[in-house]
Order: structure tokens, then C-alpha cells, then sequence
């Protein structure tokens, strides 16, 4: 049985995201209990910046803050209560959606929403307001938050919903964590029994047959994302693989596979245009002209990447910088395509560029999700990539979009309040809650999220 500690002894940590192009050095604490974290919290300085971080999956510089203290609330881990009969589930933030799918499958429920790896924790799903593959009918994970518990800058513990402490729940989900440590979490579960995914395969000729795809099954299928080929141009610009599926119950005894390992860092050049090519030409062709259908397991389907550990050491020292944007559906198909062209000319390595469509807007302030077609792509940190994804920002910008924070690590203050109708809002709530800024990262600081 673990012994649970309420006086932590903090640890000097180099902070790294998961893209490794940023890093931070901080005290780091990690609490198991909600005491440490209030005591934690009681005993900082005046001029000592605090960021609650959990499993370490966000990409940019959200979850750090230079000289500052991380709350690493992994340990944080328990199950406190699930009802069977209203399906709400209450959880400490440092479950990982791995552990709530085991948990709430083997009770004939699943997560409403899940996001591309189940590494991620329940605490860092809120604050970055997570989206799935079943976006347009379920849509972000905060749509499900019945509650949340909160510790604030004062220590003071909260309890917000829809109807009381309102407005701190809505700057609380997809808020980066700038709003208060969270130390429980209300979610109501999808009442279903599933196993496994009925998945339906496309292979796409181009951009054009890809966003008629999505528009076609956007609403009838449970599921839908695709994978496109970056690093075509011309007529096959937008070439890729779409995918529509459906949970079901299978019967079966699957053993499961200890995922591999990339052991070490890879030199530089190991992810460069020509191994990146090929590996995508191979990619595209594992689908049939006339397509496909089969039947994969239901983490297959929604954590592909996770069948490999520390898949980010591929990309070198240096690093990537993902990308992620969302495009209205009115300029969404010629918004894509120049997107696109920009980045087959500029021959950047990418092989995980991912295509889907989103449903309504969430209930955050700061919620990244909006009706259109999100692009995510990854990019090397060298060659170039920087002044790639800077002009993918400013490109995103001229068609109505907006860049996904937990991803960001190039947007400017200036491009950010014209992406975020409700920053004022969000800004009010800050104000009224942690006046002296307590709560805060690197990329409060670069996008001046405090500052009028």
C-alpha cells in the first residue's frame, strides 16, 4: 500500500515538453494528497509563478514557467467515486485516460471523449479542453465536466459547475491551468459497451475527395479522422487515408502487446523529406484502392502512437513543433489547400498529419475547438520550421481560424486576441480570482494572456 505524504520535499527539474523544443527550470513538487498541494500553494513567495503539469504530454511551453513552481500531479491518481446509475464518474487529475478506459470499460461504460494518446491526464484534458475523433456528436471533453473541484491562489478550495462559481468553470476548461490547481473532477461517462472500433478505410486521391469525405460522414459515423500525406503537391495534393467508425462489442481475448521503444535520441537527419517520403508513400498504400473494412481494438484505434515510446526522440535533439488549427467550414477547403502547398514547398518532414471536423464550439473561454476542419501536423524543429509554422499562423489568422494552445509555441500576443472572441471574459475571471497572477507559464508570457 502506498504511504501517502502531506509534506513534500521539492526537486529542481528541467522541465522539457513533449516536442522537446522548449524547456524550463523549476521547482517541482509532487503531491499525493490535496493538503500538499494547498500547502504548496499557501507557502510560495510573492514573486513565485506557479503551473499545475501533468503527464507531461502538451507540445509548446504551456505547462512550464522559467524559475517557477510545477505541480506535477501524477501521483494524484485515485478513483473517489463513479455512479453507476447517473454514469459520473469523480477522479483526481492524475488519472491517465488509459487508466479511465480500463476502469469504465470493465463497467460497461466508456469516455465520452478521448484524446489522440491515453497518456494524457484528466487534469491536463480539462485545462487544454481535449477533442477526439468523435467531435462533431460529442464534442470536447468539457462538455461532459459535471463538476470541479479547485484549489485557488488563496488555497482556498472551490467547487464550480454550470450554475454555481460559473464563470470559473468555463475559464477553468481549456484555461491551461491559469485559473487554479484542479484536485477532483465530476465526468459523465458514455453509457456503452464496446470493445473494439468497426473501422471503414478510404484511400483519398486528393484534398478535394478528403473534405467531401469528412462533410459526407461527419454526422452519421461515431468516429472520423484522416491521415493526409503532407509532403505531396499538384494533383495529388491532400492525398491520404479518411477513416469512419463505429464502437462495438467483441468478443475476444486479445494479449496485450508490450508496446516497443525508441531508446535513444536519433540523429538529426534520421527524419528528413526522402525517409519521410518514402515512409508515407508505404503509409498510403497499406489501404486498398476500393478501400477497406476491419475491426481494431478500441485503443489501437484512438492511441495509435502510443504502440511506441518516446516516439518524439525521432525527431532529434531539437525537437518538432506541432501545429494544430481549426478553419471555419466556409474558407476551410481553400484555407487547407494553401496551407498545404505552403508546406509541400517548403519539403517539411512531417508523417503525422492528421485532417478531421469539428463540431460546435466548447464551453471554455478558451476552448480551441469551433464548427470547420482542423489541420495538425508535426515539424522539425530546424530547417527552416520555425518561419514555417509562424506563416501557418499568420495563414490561419487571414481565414478565421484559431491555433490550438496546448500545441502553440510560435503565435504572437498580437494574432491571439484576434483568435479569441472571449479572452476579455477569461482575462475578468483571472482578475477576480488570482489578482497577483499566481498561476502563470511561459506562454502566458509570450501571448500576454494577463494583459489588456
Amino acid at each position: 500500500m502506498r504511504e501517502y505524504r502531506t509534506v513534500m520535499k521539492p526537486k529542481e527539474l528541467t522541465i522539457t515538453s513533449w516536442g522537446r523544443s522548449r524547456s524550463a527550470e523549476m521547482t517541482a513538487f509532487r503531491p499525493e494528497r490535496l493538503s500538499a498541494v494547498i500547502n504548496a500553494i499557501r507557502e510560495q513567495s510573492e514573486d513565485t509563478r506557479i503551473i499545475a503539469c501533468g503527464d507531461g504530454r502538451n507540445y509548446g511551453d504551456l505547462g512550464m514557467r522559467q524559475k517557477g513552481r510545477a505541480i506535477l500531479s501524477r501521483r494524484m491518481d485515485r478513483f473517489l467515486s463513479f455512479d453507476e446509475r447517473s454514469g459520473v464518474v469523480a477522479v483526481e487529475p492524475g488519472i491517465t485516460f488509459a487508466e479511465l478506459y480500463a476502469f469504465t470499460s470493465a463497467r460497461g461504460f466508456l469516455p465520452p471523449v478521448v484524446p489522440g494518446t491515453g497518456f494524457v491526464t484528466l487534469g491536463g484534458g480539462v485545462a487544454s479542453d481535449i477533442h477526439g475523433k468523435n467531435h462533431d456528436n460529442q464534442g470536447c471533453l468539457g462538455e461532459h465536466i459535471e463538476w470541479l473541484d479547485l484549489i485557488l491562489a488563496s488555497g482556498e478550495l472551490v467547487r464550480a459547475t454550470r450554475t454555481e462559481h460559473s464563470e470559473l468553470f468555463s475559464a477553468t476548461i481549456g484555461g491551461c491551468g491559469f485559473t487554479g490547481v484542479i484536485s477532483a473532477i465530476g465526468l459523465k461517462l458514455q453509457k456503452l459497451r464496446a470493445n473494439a472500433v468497426r473501422v471503414r478505410e478510404w484511400r483519398v486521391k486528393d484534398l478535394d475527395q478528403f473534405i467531401d469525405l469528412m462533410q459526407e460522414h461527419r454526422k452519421s459515423a461515431a468516429y472520423t479522422v484522416g491521415w493526409v500525406d503532407a509532403l505531396q503537391g499538384g494533383r495529388m495534393l491532400g492525398r491520404g487515408i479518411f477513416q469512419a467508425a463505429e464502437p462495438v462489442l467483441v468478443d475476444w481475448h486479445r494479449t496485450r502487446r508490450i508496446p516497443c521503444s525508441i531508446p535513444f535520441t536519433c540523429p538529426d537527419v534520421t527524419l528528413n523529406r526522402y525517409s519521410v517520403r518514402a515512409f508515407n508513400a508505404i503509409y498510403y498504400r497499406r489501404v486498398p484502392i476500393k478501400g477497406r473494412e476491419r475491426i481494431l481494438g478500441y485503443e489501437a484505434f484512438h492511441h495509435p502512437l502510443d504502440k511506441v515510446l518516446n516516439w518524439n526522440r525521432l525527431y532529434g535533439k531539437k525537437g518538432f513543433l506541432q501545429f494544430q488549427c481549426v478553419l471555419p467550414d466556409e474558407s476551410a477547403r481553400i484555407g487547407i489547400r494553401q496551407m498545404l502547398e505552403r508546406i509541400s514547398n517548403a519539403r517539411a518532414a512531417s508523417f503525422l498529419g492528421v485532417l478531421k471536423t469539428f463540431g460546435k464550439e466548447g464551453l471554455g473561454d478558451l476552448s480551441f475547438p469551433r464548427s470547420g476542419v482542423t489541420l495538425s501536423l508535426d515539424i522539425p524543429a530546424r530547417d527552416g520550421g520555425y518561419e514555417l509554422v509562424k506563416c501557418l499562423d499568420a495563414m490561419t489568422l487571414d481565414h478565421g481560424g484559431r491555433v490550438y494552445l496546448a500545441k502553440d509555441v510560435t503565435l504572437t500576443a498580437e494574432r491571439f486576441v484576434l483568435m479569441y472572441p472571449k479572452l476579455d471574459k477569461f482575462r475578468e475571471t483571472l482578475s477576480r480570482y488570482d489578482p497577483t497572477g499566481v498561476f502563470d507559464s511561459d506562454l502566458a508570457q509570450r501571448l500576454k494572456i494577463r494583459t489588456r
